[in-house]
């Protein structure tokens, strides 16, 4: 089968006018998405957020797109297929086309590994939101690392953010090592994330210390879960143990502890010590973050856990039955940051709130942020990580 490449999305907050749906015509005020291919004039949003995607495949018999939900696609006399969504979330999004049974990728579209495949992506503006947007202030750099792990007997690699002024001094920096979740790897939070631009805005604001991050492959990249934005694909676990809460760890833990943070301070300039040291993580990533640093809260001082689905620590014996004495948890930890979408009370996502709520009663200090009106996607974490950002390496 032959298929022309083009396609066009277009996303609102309204439902389609009746007039607009005869003729599929994008309104005036549509723009091409962020997240095209550079010179692609479709995939196109409006300023209503709403969705029209379009594709030319003469000799198809039937043409979807699936973002989020499935929607048929109807073909004109020229053979192009399209069809208007309706209004779809703001933040970053994954989707794919389905012709004649067969998935693909959207060819107008750039690609992001997040489902545990490559998928298309699309990005929806939020208006007056741009933290994470690239703005005309000095950027970091993030860099690709590769290295060989003892611990697994293979090369790795991992991706580390420098911030805007690291090459210009011989300062030394304090690391946050930032996972990823589910169906996600070292690309997700410097992509998907934006990860990037959140730090390079929040340090020439003066709102975050200039600091190193790292983004390690967590050993769930090829697993399945997640909701909008973060659906992770089907998989195995590849032979990997498990977190409490059965959380897949595929030996991550202990190449993170014996290979990588050895390699990062001797490779950086870091200030190698527990109080200058960080760890967090989304979703899975975020279990994991509890798993890890309650067996090496000797390596850090702040932690952070975005939308982590099970494994929370135990408030009779978590991180040394620190969780029972709040006053001596409060000396050891200098940071415990938990947060979830508003959208993921009633998910899996739901247990952060509870968690909260009993480190509240226990009178354990912590700081809980909700994104409001989101879900278990890449926009809570990004604004997650812009929270959570600024309260490192303060004291």
């Amino acid at each position: 089968m032959k298929i022309m490449l083009s396609l066009a999305v277009m996303l609102a907050l309204a439902s389609m006018p009746h007039s607009w749906a005869q003729t599929n015509q994008p309104p005036d005020d549509a723009k091409p998405a962020s997240s095209n291919i550079s010179g692609q004039q479709y995939p196109k949003i409006d300023s209503q957020a709403r969705a029209t995607f379009r594709i030319k495949a003469p000799d198809a018999q039937k043409v979807q797109v699936s973002i989020g939900e499935t929607y048929n696609m109807a073909k004109d006399s020229n053979g192009v297929w399209s069809v208007t969504t309706k209004p779809l979330e703001f933040g970053f999004h994954y989707y794919w086309l389905v012709i004649d049974g067969v998935t693909v990728d959207d060819p107008a579209s750039e690609t992001f590994f997040g489902v545990g495949k490559m998928s298309s992506g699309i990005e929806v503006p939020s208006p007056g939101e741009d933290f994470y947007d690239a703005k005309n202030v000095p950027h970091g750099e993030v860099r690709e690392w590769v290295y060989f792990s003892k611990t697994a007997n293979a090369t790795r690699h991992c991706f580390v953010y420098t911030p805007p002024d690291y090459d210009k001094t011989r300062k030394k920096y304090p690391v946050l090592y930032l996972q990823h979740g589910m169906g996600e790897d070292v690309r997700g939070w410097s992509t998907q994330g934006r990860m990037n631009y959140i730090l390079d805005n929040l340090i020439a604001a003066g709102k975050a210390k200039p600091m190193i991050v790292v983004m390690e492959d967590g050993g769930i990249s090829s697993m399945g879960g997640g909701g909008r934005g973060g659906r992770g694909g089907r998989g195995d676990n590849r032979g990997g143990g498990t977190a409490p809460g059965g959380a897949p760890t595929n030996g991550f833990p202990q190449i993170l502890i014996a290979d990588t943070i050895p390699m990062i301070d001797s490779t950086y300039r870091t200030i190698a010590d527990r109080d200058h040291r960080a760890i967090a993580g989304l979703s899975l990533g975020g279990t994991q973050t509890y798993q890890i640093s309650q067996a090496n809260l000797d390596k850090f001082a702040w932690i952070g856990a975005f939308s982590a689905p099970f494994g929370f620590p135990d408030l009779k014996t978590g991180y040394n039955g620190l969780l029972a004495d709040p006053k001596a948890f409060a000396k050891q930890v200098k940071l415990l940051f938990v947060s979830m979408g508003s959208d993921e009370a009633n998910s899996f996502g739901r247990g952060n709130r509870t968690f909260h709520e009993a480190l509240e009663q226990a009178g354990v200090k912590h700081v809980y942020y909700e994104s409001p009106n989101t879900a278990h996607e890449w926009q809570t974490w990004r604004r997650s990580l812009y929270q959570f950002a600024p309260l490192l390496f303060q004291k």
